[in-house]
């Protein structure tokens, strides 16, 4: 992110976007310190509304506003929103099926034409995964002209992306509280993740004169997980375990590359990453690509995978 310093509006002053409701009337702007109302955990989830789901057309030109409302937002269980600068800790997660108190919280981004309920779908499967309790941060979909043009401004570190800035912001204030942060991004996700501790990394430096040594070692609090990521470069420092399809062209051919990669020596996977390549799936890339689909059922427990164990 070209600029290191921005004047971020106070969480008491940026109340929650209004959205719309199904039938289109604008619905009432959630009161300070209360969170608007997206959709349901799988238990209680209703069918996407047309505020939620794109049809055609946005798929490819954009044009969902309550979906644009809710980029950069923080999600949490039920589909609950919270604008930027809320504490972690204040934001109920989507928890486990069978544990509603899990003791670990991982944070997630999304990739490219995924709605904020959408989202939540790829929550609960990350949570039933994992054991943990997930909060997420939305990066919105605006159709897949938009999010493609937005994913080059990511790799040229150009222009606003409202999850970067959050995400970078949450990072750097966990860390200079002193705590760990257990990240995942996905697609998309994975290259506002690389973009976002890139950022936090500069700030460290310059806001707080920080030797790139403490640096690294403060941002060693950060385990970053990435599946089927669009990034080629992350900053060395944080834990990493990242996922590569070999049948996906996402990471093979935008991120770190499938297992034969003659641009290899042109990635960084970050300092003492571990890659977990495999291959699975046939002719159908989309599916290749998926989390759900593809992805997840490889992911094994964080210090298992730091192991090489999978």
């Amino acid at each position: 992110m070209s600029q290191i310093s921005r004047n971020r509006p106070s969480l008491a002053s940026t109340p929650t976007t209004s959205l719309k409701s199904p039938a289109g009337e604008q619905a009432q702007a959630p009161k300070k310190g209360q969170a608007a109302l997206l959709g349901r955990g799988k238990d209680e989830f209703q069918p996407q509304t047309k505020s939620a789901s794109l049809s055609g057309i946005q798929m490819i030109f954009g044009g969902n506003k309550a979906e644009r409302a809710n980029d950069g937002l923080f999600i949490g269980a039920k589909g609950q929103t919270f604008p930027p600068g809320t504490a972690l800790k204040d934001i109920p997660g989507v928890t486990p099926a069978g544990n509603p108190n899990p003791s670990k919280t991982i944070l997630y981004v999304n990739g490219i034409l995924t709605t904020a309920s959408a989202q939540m779908d790829e929550m609960k499967a990350i949570a039933d995964k994992s054991g943990a309790r997930v909060v997420g941060i939305h990066n919105s979909t605006q159709g897949i002209v938009s999010d493609l043009a937005e994913c080059v401004g990511d790799k040229l570190d150009k222009g606003k992306n409202p999850a970067v800035d959050t995400l970078a912001d949450t990072l750097y204030t966990e860390l200079k509280a002193g705590r760990e942060v257990h990240l995942m991004g996905y697609s998309q996700g994975g290259l506002i993740s690389a973009r976002a501790l890139n950022d936090v990394q500069r700030r460290l430096r310059i806001e707080d004169g920080m030797s790139s040594a403490q640096v690294e070692k403060l941002m060693g609090k950060l385990s970053v997980e990435t599946f089927g990521a669009a990034s080629t470069r992350y900053p060395d420092g944080p834990q990493y375990v990242h996922y590569i399809n070999n049948r996906d062209p996402v990471p093979t051919v935008a991120g770190l590359g499938g297992s034969v990669d003659p641009l290899a020596f042109m990635k960084d996977a970050g300092k003492g990453a571990v890659v977990h390549r495999f291959s699975e799936g046939g002719l159908n890339l989309l599916d290749n690509h998926m989390l759900n689909i593809s992805y997840l059922k490889h992911r094994v427990p964080f210090e298992q995978a730091r192991a090489g164990d999978f």
